[in-house]
């Protein structure tokens, strides 16, 4: 449990470091403070597919609590990904996007929540 703490704890700081000093967070990792080629859709994709396989896993092991808490910070990430895309292109259908994908994770979360709330 402490591991888990610690673990999630750390990316967090990670995470923050990434929001608020992101050019000296991404050559700490090994990226360029401005990334000239295809680095940052990849890290991109590795962290999708790394959250991909954990709600996966989540739903296989009958986790739903985890798998609820996984969709509800998701909506956040969703609503936070539409005030950058509201921020940087403005383009109604990208911000749409995000907007209802947020919603539909909302929705996932209370089912999820309440599929673990009936297995007690």
């Amino acid at each position: 449990m402490a591991a888990a703490v610690l673990t999630g704890t750390l990316f967090g700081i990670i995470g923050l470091r990434y929001l608020f000093v992101p050019e000296s967070a991404a050559r700490t990792f090994g990226v360029p403070g401005r990334p000239a080629g295809h680095e940052l859709y990849y890290i991109i994709g590795l962290r999708n597919l790394w959250l991909a396989a954990l709600a996966i896993g989540l739903a296989a092991l009958r986790q739903w609590h985890g798998l609820a808490l996984w969709f509800a910070t998701g909506t956040a990430v969703c609503f936070a990904d539409a005030l950058i895309a509201a921020n940087s292109t403005a383009k109604v259908p990208q911000v749409a996007f995000h907007l209802v994908c947020g919603l539909g994770w909302t929705l996932l979360a209370t089912v999820a929540w309440r599929r673990a709330s009936k297995g007690r």
